[in-house]
């Protein structure tokens, strides 16, 4: 498991070893094959694939993709993986064209999850399984979510590079498109790009090249991820909410660790920090986004959204069938993981989440 998650954020910025992360998952979840794509409603998907599929892909990313909407089917999920029989009933499946597509390759079965991006594309990841081998089991589903926090922010990378490699710091952090730099074990900043440079209120700097959040609950969760990320074997993804002031939109920072050759591209570093905006609006936030934003897991996503959607504590933990106490446990842990203290400030902060929207600044590289 260790090395899967090393490799997965070598691929994102290495996009020839995708198909040996693909493996990975496959051979984890009794897979045949696994797929990435990087979709839009415009355009037809690029896409990283096992050896095993590639031609079945190579069909589907020329023409099959409009006719398929198992993305929508997977999208509106907080729960990470999930099976096509759990997306579709029997007859359904019976009459699905994707499904008759598969079929002709020797496959039959899928499990995936889509990752919405910032500039509207989605990130799906799929393993696909023989028709004789019967439909995946939920240990597998476990299994392959465990590495859904690395999937989605490789992804993330993935997706903003063009599943392209990148070539040097320089010109990945601008390719990036995000407020970003790197940074060193011991919390140096190596690099950033111009994006991040024109974010003076939100990132400080330190003596000796260190780096600082503005606001001091975020920095105190920032300072923490650096630490855990340079110290885990197994590294520790975070993503932290910055507030909203007068002069700057709420931001969550993503703190990615960088993994194998991806290193020797940003100069050794070891840590990729990016930032992108929440847009503000009138909507409440669903339980799919605040997972997305925060990392909260489904059962935490979706007590948030309760209670923001104005529902007290105790009518939330009704409405999804668990005790007041175990509420009141998911709730400390998303105060942990969104840097808030108290209900009102949570609800504050959640109101209007809307989907990551990259941030508007005039200066690049």
């Amino acid at each position: 498991m260790e090395d899967l998650i090393d490799r997965i954020y070598e691929a994102a910025f290495v996009p020839e070893l995708w198909p040996v992360v693909l493996d990975g998952l496959s051979t984890m979840s009794g897979s045949v094959g696994g797929a990435l794509l990087v979709a839009s409603e415009a355009h037809p998907p690029r896409f990283a694939a096992s050896a095993s599929i590639m031609d079945a892909l190579i069909e589907f990313s020329s023409d099959a993709w409009r006719n398929n909407d198992r993305p929508l089917r997977w999208k509106p999920s907080v729960d990470g993986f999930l099976r096509d029989v759990e997306l579709f009933s029997p007859d359904e499946l019976e009459t699905d064209p994707m499904r008759h597509e598969l079929i002709r390759y020797g496959l039959g079965w899928q499990t995936g999850m889509v990752i919405p991006m910032t500039n509207g594309e989605v990130v799906i990841y799929s393993v696909e399984r023989r028709l004789q081998d019967g439909p995946h089991d939920p240990t597998s589903i476990a299994s392959l979510n465990v590495l859904r926090p690395h999937l989605a922010r490789a992804g993330l990378v993935a997706a903003r590079l063009g599943l392209e490699r990148a070539l040097a710091t320089v010109s990945a952090l601008q390719s990036v498109g995000l407020p970003a730099a790197v940074m060193s074990a011991g919390g140096q900043v190596v690099a950033t790009n111009g994006l991040f440079d024109a974010l003076p209120s939100i990132f400080q700097p330190l003596a000796y090249d260190g780096l600082a959040i503005g606001d001091p609950k975020a920095d105190l969760l920032f300072q923490e991820a650096v630490r855990s990320t340079s110290a885990a074997i197994v590294p520790i993804v975070r993503s932290i909410p910055v507030r909203q002031t007068i002069d700057q939109p709420a931001v969550v920072l993503h703190v990615l660790p960088l993994r194998r050759s991806a290193r020797d591209i940003f100069a050794g570093a070891n840590i990729l920090v990016v930032a992108a905006s929440i847009r503000m609006g009138n909507q409440e936030p669903s339980p799919q986004i605040l997972s997305a934003l925060f990392d909260l897991s489904p059962a935490e996503a979706k007590l948030a959204a309760s209670l923001v959607s104005g529902r007290p504590l105790k009518a939330a933990a009704l409405d999804h069938g668990i005790t007041v106490k175990t509420a009141r446990t998911y709730l400390e842990r998303v105060f942990y993981k969104t840097g808030t203290g108290r209900q009102s400030e949570l609800v504050a902060l959640l109101s209007g989440a809307a989907p990551l929207a990259p941030l508007a600044a005039t200066t690049r590289l």
